[in-house]
């Protein structure tokens, strides 16, 4: 059985991934899982500068999963590189580092400071849904997508993952755009946007007002996005959005997903990641599919 899963020239060890946001930078789960285990890290956002984040609470739960505005928090590439790097170099899974910035310079400056530690890629954030700045100005905007795109292309040579937001009109119009400013794969979909408001207070909990919801609530959002994009793109697609067990995540990868990031899931249970993987294998043995590919045959 070949659990291997192939982004540009980067082999994923297994198609199990933890979803940028929800995994830290790795080392807060060493104690607590076997990392091993996981076929892709996607760290936390990596920005030029020190991100102190979004006004606390910055996390509500909701009864269909959790909203949060945590505003891209993260220590800046220099503490990253000195810090963070040390441990997830040591990690047999795949790493890639989640890139943001308010401007497409800010995105090359990133990735040139990160280029030469030779990280397994790169995860370009266009998709945050909690910053007033950035991410989601270029996110939703096909012509900016692959311009921006484009740019990080042209200065690696590492694999390149673009994130999608689902809060636009057509997911598949910025695939495209992903692909043609030479994307390797994309990730579907970040966190949809969403409120929630304290009636006693009659206030919204987050101070900012919306924040992005994820877990349960969005698996079938994440789904059909994922659906018609693997159908409207020749890349990989990595699914994500509502994987709470083995279940959701073969969903994913019968709607077309090369692999799956599990994210709202870490919170509630950190060993989601490995019952996922035994979950896959077990389902690959009992319908006869010999590798990871074998999922895209079943679902027109």
């Amino acid at each position: 059985m070949d659990l291997t899963v192939k982004v540009g020239r980067t082999v994923l060890p297994n198609p199990v991934g933890v979803a940028s946001g929800t995994f830290g930078y790795g080392s807060e789960y060493e104690r607590l899982i076997d990392l091993d285990r996981v076929g892709a890290l996607f760290t936390k956002a990596v920005t030029i500068e020190f991100r102190p984040g979004n006004q606390v609470p910055r996390i509500v739960e909701t009864s269909s999963g959790m909203l949060n505005s945590i505003g891209l928090a993260n220590v800046g590439v220099e503490r990253f590189i000195a810090e963070k790097l040390p441990f997830l170099s040591t990690l047999s899974c795949a790493v890639f580092a989640n890139v943001a910035g308010s401007s497409v310079d800010e995105y090359i400056e990133v990735v040139e400071r990160l280029d030469p530690h030779r990280l397994s890629g790169y995860e370009i954030n266009l998709s945050c849904p909690n910053v007033k700045e950035g991410c989601i100005a270029f996110g939703t905007s096909p012509a900016q997508v692959e311009r921006l795109t484009a740019a990080v292309r042209a200065r690696t040579g590492a694999p390149l993952v673009v994130k999608l937001t689902p809060n636009v009109t057509d997911i598949t119009e910025i695939a495209r755009a992903a692909e043609a400013g030479g994307a390797d794969a994309v990730t579907c979909i970040n966190t949809v946007l969403g409120m929630v408001i304290d009636v006693k207070t009659k206030r919204t909990i987050l101070p900012g007002g919306t924040g992005g919801l994820s877990g349960p609530g969005i698996l079938p959002i994440g789904l059909a996005a994922t659906y018609r994009v693997a159908r409207a793109v020749g890349i990989p697609v990595f699914g994500v959005g509502g994987i709470m067990d083995a279940d959701g995540a073969i969903q994913y990868l019968l709607a077309g997903a090369s692999a799956v990031q599990l994210g709202t899931a870490n919170f509630a249970d950190p060993s989601t990641c490995g019952r996922v993987l035994d979950g896959i294998v077990r389902y690959m043995d009992e319908n006869g599919l010999e590798r990871v590919s074998d999922f895209g045959r079943f679902i027109d």
